[in-house]
């Protein structure tokens, strides 16, 4: 009894591990041979669920991989046999999906190698609202949930989910095709690709909620998925993400203590950064760049550098991140990086001078429900000695705020205020 309960546990222990790993690539594939993401969902689904029923009774497959999408295939077919009496044009789906039966894992595109990439472009197809397109991405390829992306884009869950629903009607309806599209059709196409990437790393880098501060399966996946995209379409712009990404990962090892709490950028230990990825960021951000006209992605990646390349926190060039950030302000403006410019300058003219900024942009009701918007200014409260503001700032960002080691480290920063 104990023995077989022990299996079952390692069986189950075994899929879980295998579903975080492979579920997304399951998926895309299964997109690709059935041809429908609601499809392809319940057929993923089936085929993990049946894993769990037979591994335990018999071996495991050599491929689970392989297993499951032939299962997961298999299962569509059965699923679709059934409904067919109520709707003859299924018939037709079940033999057009039944005459491919070479291994679908031997299926692979000249230029490239990756379903989960497919599954990208055809998600950030230019026929779907670019919103629409990086919901649904982000749903379907990186499977946040409707809340996550919801706190992504500042918008309510309701929103996202019909932006989601109806992103999946309008590939139907127009039949978007699952494919890579061709190189004269890549440039319209990357810009939305490149902005879903980003997003994917950012919620790895930082969790919007949860116990833990990053999530290093999101940000793995988004580098993945950016080198591969790098290898398809060297693009400075493309280049500078995944410059970017690398910097910014490069300091994952002193972002946290041992026991999760965070650890700011000015008090982190330098010598844990990794000084590899660091290299290969530096050398990509100097290509990007040699294009002479430097992007969005870009442009941050060469402030990550300044980062990267200050052995100390007193030794970053502050007048060369703030001007870098003036100049990202006015081809891409948003009040998020106008924040960060606001940091930029407060570390470089003072306090006050950047609390300014700051002030301005809450004075115009942007990013209020933003809680990194009222932490920064709690921070700059401090230090020009206005304690009461300080307080009403950290108080407004802990009510906002949704991730653990964030909420323990604002908590903290409310009891140096009382003591």
């Amino acid at each position: 009894m104990n023995s077989h309960a022990n299996s079952s546990n390692t069986i189950s222990q075994l899929v879980g591990d295998i579903y975080l790993k492979e579920s997304r690539t399951v998926f895309a594939t299964l997109i690709r041979l059935l041809g429908d993401f609601d499809l392809a969902e319940d057929a993923m689904q089936d085929a993990f669920k049946t894993a769990l029923e037979q591994w335990n009774e018999k071996s495991i497959p050599m491929n689970p991989r392989a297993w499951l999408i032939s299962t997961g295939r298999f299962k569509a077919i059965d699923r679709m046999r059934r409904q067919s009496k109520f709707d003859p044009l299924l018939i037709w789906h079940v033999q057009e999906i039944k005459a491919e039966d070479i291994d679908p894992t031997l299926q692979i595109d000249k230029k490239i190698k990756d379903d989960v990439l497919r599954l990208i472009f055809t998600c950030c197809h230019t026929a779907l609202p670019l919103d629409a397109r990086t919901a649904l991405t982000l749903r379907e390829v990186c499977d946040l949930t409707t809340e996550e992306i919801a706190r992504a884009f500042l918008v309510k869950p309701s929103a996202v989910s019909q932006r989601i629903v109806r992103a999946k009607a309008k590939i139907r309806e127009a039949k978007i095709p699952f494919e890579v599209p061709l190189g004269h059709q890549l440039p319209d196409r990357i810009g939305a690709v490149l902005q879903v990437i980003y997003l994917v790393f950012n919620e790895g880098y930082h969790a919007s909620s949860g116990t833990s501060a990053t999530r290093i399966d999101l940000s793995s996946e988004a580098i993945r998925l950016g080198r591969l995209l790098h290898d398809l379409l060297p693009d400075p712009e493309v280049t500078g993400l995944l410059s970017l990404m690398l910097l910014h990962e490069s300091r994952r090892p002193a972002r946290t203590t041992s026991s999760g709490d965070i650890i700011l950028l000015q008090d982190q230990n330098r010598s844990l950064w990794d000084r590899d990825l660091i290299a290969e960021g530096l050398s990509l951000v100097k290509r990007a760049f040699s294009s002479k006209r430097p992007g969005p992605y870009t442009l941050q990646a060469a402030i990550a550098a300044l980062h990267a390349e200050a052995k100390h926190p007193d030794s970053t060039d502050w007048e060369q991140i703030g001007a870098l950030y003036s100049l990202l302000l006015r081809i891409n403006p948003s009040p998020i990086i106008e924040l960060n410019r606001a940091v930029a300058i407060a570390m470089h003219k003072g306090a006050e001078a950047g609390l300014r900024q700051i002030d301005s942009i809450l004075g115009r009701g942007e990013l209020n429900d933003y809680h990194l918007a009222h932490s920064a200014r709690a921070e700059l409260c401090q230090k020009v000695g206005r304690m009461a503001e300080a307080k009403a700032s950290w108080e407004r960002a802990l009510a906002l705020a949704k991730q653990v080691p964030e909420r323990r480290f604002i908590e903290r920063k409310l009891h140096e205020l009382k003591t």
